[in-house]
C-alpha cells in the first residue's frame, strides 16, 4: 500500500502549502537503478570536468537564491535573510571542493619497499544522504559537494517537511548540467530508509538528525558493512570566564543561541559563566533576549520566526516546565504571539538542577541554560557532564585556560572567543552521542572513498 500524501505545513500560520505524492517502492529501485548506472560513467570523469560542473551548481544557487530562500523560509520558518544566507553557504561549499578537489584527493606517496608505493582515492558509488530539516539546502549540499566531486552519485532522503526544498536541490544540479543519476531526491518517509540502505548498489550513508535515527541508520548499515557517517545532536558548553570581552561575549552568546530559531545542533545551548562576571553577564543576556522580535519570518526586521512544527514547538515547552518545575528560575523575552502557528517566546533558565531537562537534554529551540560556577575547573566539569560532544566555545583572555579547554573540553571542536560555524576549509563533526565521522574539508571528501594502497615492485 503507497504512503498517502505528504503535506507541507508553514509553521507560520498552519496553513498547508504544497502535497507531495510519495515515491513508490518500484519508483526509488528505479532511483537507485540509475544512481548505479550513472556512476559507472561519472566515476570515470576528471577532476577538471566534475569541477566545472559544481561552479556551474554555484552559479545556480547564487541566480536562485531568492526562490529557494522563500521556499525555505516557508517549509520551516527560518527568518528570510537567513535562508538567502544559507543559499550562498551552499555556493561556497561548491566552489571550495570545486578548486580543492586536486589537492584533496591527489596521490599520496609513502615508503615502502617496492620502487614505489602511494594511496590513490577512489569513489565508492552510490552514496546515501538522510538529512534534516533544520538547514534544508546547506546540510545537503555539505555532503553532496565532496560526495560528488569524488566521483559518487548521491541519493537524498530528505525531512517530509521540506520536500520542496529537496526537490528545489535536485533541480540545481539538474541545472548545472550534471548527468542524469548524479543526485537525484527520493520522496520518502523514514520507514523506507532501512531498504534502501540494504540494497547492494548503495555503498554508504551520511546522516544528519537524531540519536535514535542515526542509530538505526548505523545499525542498518552495519549489518551490510557499509561505511556511514553521523552528525546527530548537541549541547553545547559556551563557558565565560572573567578576563573575557564580555560584550563581545553576550553578542555572540544571543547569535549562538538564537540563529535559525535556535534550532541548530551546534548552537550554544549550556552557558556556565564564573561567579565573578556571572550577574553582569546575566543582566545583558535578559537585555539583549528582551529586544528579540520574534514574528513573521519573511520581514526584515524579525528576529524569531516559528518553531518548524507544532509537535517541536510542544516538546519544547514540555522540557521547559520541567526545568523550572525541577528548580530553574525562568526569563522570558515577553512577546506576544501569534494566535495560529508553531510559536514560541525565547527565554533563559536559569541555575537547573542535574537531571533536569534544561541540563542534560538537547532543547531544539531558543531557550539558553545559564549557570554560574566558582571555577574554571567547574567549568569543564559541568561542560563535560553532557552526552553529547558537537561543539563547545570559551571566552578568555587567558593563554592557559584556552589551553586547557582545548585538551579537556569533549567536543568535536572548541572555538576559542567565537561562536561555533561550519567552514568548508575545516573539519566539522563530534564525538560521543554527537555522531562520529568528519564533514567538509579534506575530510568530507574522503568519507567516502576508497583509500586504495598501490605498491610497485
Amino acid at each position: 500500500m503507497a504512503d498517502q500524501t505528504i503535506k507541507s505545513v508553514n509553521p507560520a500560520n498552519g496553513t498547508v502549502i504544497e502535497e507531495f505524492t510519495p515515491h513508490t517502492p518500484a519508483q526509488v529501485a528505479a532511483a537507485i537503478e540509475t544512481a548505479d548506472s550513472c556512476f559507472a560513467e561519472w566515476r570515470k570523469t576528471s577532476f577538471e570536468h566534475r569541477a566545472a560542473l559544481m561552479m556551474k551548481a554555484a552559479d545556480v544557487l547564487e541566480a536562485n537564491a531568492d526562490r529557494y530562500a522563500a521556499d525555505m523560509t516557508a517549509e520551516m520558518g527560518k527568518p528570510l535573510g537567513q535562508a538567502k544566507a544559507e543559499v550562498n553557504k551552499c555556493a561556497w561549499v561548491c566552489r571550495h571542493y570545486a578548486e580543492h578537489v586536486a589537492t584533496y584527493l591527489a596521490d599520496e606517496p609513502m615508503e615502502s619497499s617496492g620502487q614505489k608505493a602511494y594511496v590513490r582515492h577512489l569513489p565508492l558509488g552510490v552514496i546515501l544522504a538522510v538529512m534534516p530539516w533544520n538547514f534544508p539546502f546547506w546540510q545537503v549540499f555539505r555532503f553532496a559537494a565532496p560526495t560528488l566531486m569524488a566521483g559518487n552519485t548521491g541519493l537524498l532522503k530528505h525531512a517530509s517537511n521540506v520536500f520542496r526544498s529537496a526537490l528545489n536541490i535536485e533541480e540545481v544540479f539538474a541545472e548545472a548540467g550534471f548527468p542524469e543519476g548524479a543526485f537525484q531526491t527520493l520522496l520518502i518517509g523514514s520507514k523506507h530508509v532501512e531498504a534502501v540502505i540494504e540494497d547492494d548498489r548503495v555503498k554508504g550513508v551520511s546522516l544528519t538528525g537524531s540519536g535514535p535515527a542515526g542509530g538505526a541508520v548505523a545499525a542498518t548499515a552495519g549489518k551490510g558493512i557499509k561505511p556511514s557517517l553521523l552528525e546527530l545532536g548537541g549541547s553545547d558548553a559556551f563557558i565565560v570566564m572573567p578576563s573575557a570581552d564580555l560584550e563581545k561575549a553576550l553578542d555572540t552568546a544571543l547569535k549562538a543561541r538564537t540563529q535559525n530559531n535556535g534550532q541548530s545542533c551546534i548552537a550554544a545551548k549550556r552557558f556556565f559563566v564564573h561567579a565573578d562576571v556571572y550577574e553582569a553577564f546575566k543582566q545583558g543576556f535578559e537585555d539583549r533576549f528582551k529586544r528579540l522580535k520574534v514574528g513573521d519570518p519573511t520581514d526584515e526586521g524579525t528576529d524569531i520566526g516559528p518553531l518548524a512544527t507544532a509537535s517541536i514547538r510542544d516538546e519544547l515547552v514540555e522540557q521547559v516546565e520541567k526545568s523550572v518545575q525541577a528548580g530553574a528560575s525562568i526569563f522570558k523575552a515577553g512577546n506576544t504571539l501569534p494566535d495560529s502557528g508553531s510559536w514560541f517566546d525565547p527565554c533563559i533558565l536559569g541555575n537547573a538542577p542535574e537531571g533536569s531537562p534544561s541540563a542534560d537534554e538537547e532543547m531544539f529551540g531558543p531557550v539558553a541554560n545559564l549557570w554560574k560556577v566558582d571555577n574554571f575547573d567547574e567549568a569543564i566539569r559541568r561542560a563535560n557532564n553532557s552526552i553529547f560532544g558537537l561543539g563547545s566555545v570559551i571566552f578568555t583572555q587567558d593563554e592557559a585556560e584556552m589551553t586547557q579547554a582545548v585538551n579537556e573540553l569533549e567536543a568535536g571542536a572548541t572555538f576559542v572567543n567565537a561562536m561555533v560555524a561550519s567552514d568548508p576549509r575545516l573539519p566539522f563533526g563530534g564525538i560521543k552521542q554527537s555522531g562520529y565521522g568528519r564533514e567538509l574539508a579534506a575530510d568530507g571528501i574522503k568519507a567516502f572513498v576508497n583509500r586504495k594502497t598501490v605498491v610497485i615492485a
